[in-house]
């Protein structure tokens, strides 16, 4: 199904060199190093302390929070240490290291959870751990439990892996397209979610088929075939080719009626569902011109990215830049020796060749950038006001409506850096928005707090 409309975007070159391999299980490193942040919203706490022995699927961090998923140990083996560490995401973090015994025991809590309503469901969802596996990282039990007004009738499972060289996602639906399907059917059960859409780039006519061959006898399951675009994949730009629905800057999937997940999201869930087995472990795509062997691995969550790297050969060449994600909106990142994270989806190596960024040259305002863009920016306008600090302008052209996705740099002959202006102009706009939400609200507590001083004054 589509809206029969579509939105701008831009064909890149896919580098799907690992198309076709199958996910291989990768051997256990010698240590694990797993972070208590590896989703939006609030950090985990440990709930283990050094000298622990854990097993496989044990809980390691928790948090009271409302937005948060706990965190799973991906090997039985002992506690070792708990630091704070700077993380792959830039920023100091709680890891808790833990040394594997190689036996790989299975945590004695692992046992398929017993779902009797909506409620027991999303406990379920939470207790697995999975978040958006995407990328995106938001825990998928937050996503599921939609407060009114909003009301839900359309639940799009996103297998577009718009991404260049990422293959992982289409590995799993080939691999496992019934407990994608099985995944489906319990979302719209226990939410009752009227209908859904499995989207699929048409560049993976092998997926289309095999899904439309298990979805034959559904009524509410279906297949959305999608244009091979970039960036199809971005949640505002999935609901609105598979629905006609637009979702505006600042706004949930649910207020237009739509919960979205990555199709890995739902696999996991549905494996958690069916075996109580949480998310311990991370499909991902290693690729780039100087890694010796690309594959795509299944990697215990901890992994040290260097190991992973050396489980497919290692470089062949000097690495000038290392992505985790893919080369539109993936990190780049200092070194190696980080642990493996929930949101990561690949792990990108390029030589001095691929990893230099070339010098810019002049705009020659050929409207590349504009066409290109998903959300009808005018990107060069707004790197503009960026580089002269005028917010009014950012705010009259809509900073905030960037999904980031970086076609405009992309398209730029002139090889402008718009994505990185537009993007840190974007966050300065919103810190300063949300400096004069808290300021607002501080003073209309005030003059509340002052009218009601002023009142019981009178009363006496």
């Amino acid at each position: 199904m589509s809206s029969g409309k579509h939105l701008n975007g831009i064909h890149v070159n896919h580098c799907k060199n690992t198309a076709g391999q199958a996910i291989i299980p990768m051997t256990l490193p010698e240590k694990v190093y797993i972070p208590m942040s590896q989703h939006i919203g609030a950090p985990c706490q440990p709930v283990v302390a050094v000298g622990d022995h854990v097993k496989v699927g044990q809980k390691i961090g928790d948090s009271e929070a409302f937005v948060c998923a706990p965190i799973h140990s991906s090997v039985s083996g002992e506690v070792t240490a708990i630091n704070k560490a700077m993380s792959q995401m830039g920023r100091v973090d709680t890891i808790i290291e833990i040394v594997p015994d190689g036996k790989q025991e299975i945590a004695e809590t692992v046992v398929p959870p017993v779902i009797t309503d909506k409620a027991s469901f999303i406990k379920a969802v939470r207790e697995s751990g999975v978040v958006g596996l995407g990328g995106a990282t938001f825990p998928m039990s937050v996503k599921f439990n939609v407060k009114p007004p909003a009301k839900v009738d359309t639940f799009i499972v996103n297998g577009a892996e718009c991404e260049p060289y990422i293959t992982v996602d289409h590995q799993n639906m080939l691999t496992h397209a019934q407990e994608i399907v099985d995944g489906v059917k319990a979302v719209l059960h226990w939410l009752e979610i009227e209908r859904a859409f499995i989207g699929i780039e048409t560049n993976k006519p092998d997926a289309i088929k095999l899904f439309k061959d298990l979805l034959k006898d559904e009524k509410n399951i279906s297949v959305a075939e999608l244009r091979q675009v970039y960036p199809q994949g971005a949640e505002r730009v999935i609901i609105y080719e598979t629905t006609g629905r637009h979702l505006i800057a600042g706004k949930l999937p649910a207020d237009v009626g739509c919960i979205v997940s990555n199709v890995t999201s739902v696999l996991k869930m549905q494996q958690f569902l069916a075996t109580g087995m949480p998310l311990v472990s991370k499909a991902m795509t290693v690729d780039g011109n100087a890694v010796a062997d690309p594959k795509n691995v299944e990697v215990p969550i901890g992994t040290p990215l260097c190991d992973v790297i050396e489980f497919c050969g290692g470089t062949k060449a000097d690495v000038r830049k290392i992505i985790l994600g893919g080369p539109m909106m993936g990190r780049a990142i200092p070194k190696d020796e980080y642990g493996v994270m929930k949101g990561n989806s690949a792990i990108l190596c390029f030589d001095e060749t691929a990893g230099t960024q070339l010098p810019e040259t002049a705009c020659i305002s050929c409207g590349r950038c504009v066409r290109g863009c998903p959300m009808n920016l005018m990107p060069t306008k707004l790197a503009k006001a960026w580089e002269h600090q005028d917010i009014d302008t950012l705010r009259e052209y809509d900073v905030t409506t960037c999904m980031e996705c970086g076609c405009c740099s992309y398209s730029c002959p002139a090889r402008k850096q718009l994505s990185f202006e537009i993007k840190l102009a974007k966050t300065w706009v919103m810190t300063e928005d949300r400096k004069a939400a808290e300021k607002a609200k501080a003073e209309a507590e005030a003059t509340k707090a002052k009218e009601e001083e002023k009142k019981e004054g009178g009363d006496k």
